[in-house]
């Protein structure tokens, strides 16, 4: 069956280009967390370092801030909870690492429900964004 009705438009996150270049110097992602803690990508990275280091509480944590952020920043840019937020538009690449790191670490932690239903927003946002993350 084919779905009649339009596709929302792609959302697309602002650049925050001293945060990006912040984070592309640094070897230690925490102080670009701690100064730009609307930065996903920011939380994306420390997420992805705790999950390498076998800590999965701290990555949720990490994850689930990055998330929220993200979202708060979709809404802002004009979402409405639905529609393509597509992984080749680099600002919003933070947003969905967190959101797969969430459900890495919901999985490490045993919340199946959060790692599939994160896994398929993932999908949702993003086909491309979940086949290049699934790593």
């Amino acid at each position: 069956m084919q779905n009649l009705l339009p596709e929302p438009p792609a959302t697309l996150l602002p650049a925050n280009e001293p945060a990006a270049a912040a984070l592309a110097a640094a070897e230690d992602p925490t102080q670009v967390a701690a100064d730009f803690p609307t930065f996903s990508a920011a939380w994306a990275a420390l997420a992805v370092r705790s999950l390498a280091a076998g800590q999965p509480v701290p990555a949720y944590a990490f994850a689930r801030t990055g998330y929220h952020r993200g979202l708060d920043q979709l809404r802002k840019a004009g979402w409405r909870g639905s529609g393509p937020v597509p992984w080749s538009h680099e600002p919003n690449q933070g947003f969905l690492r967190c959101l797969s790191a969430l459900a890495e670490a919901a999985d490490a932690i045993g919340e199946a429900e959060e790692a599939a239903r994160c896994a398929q927003f993932l999908r949702d946002c993003d086909p491309v964004a979940a086949d290049a993350l699934a790593g």
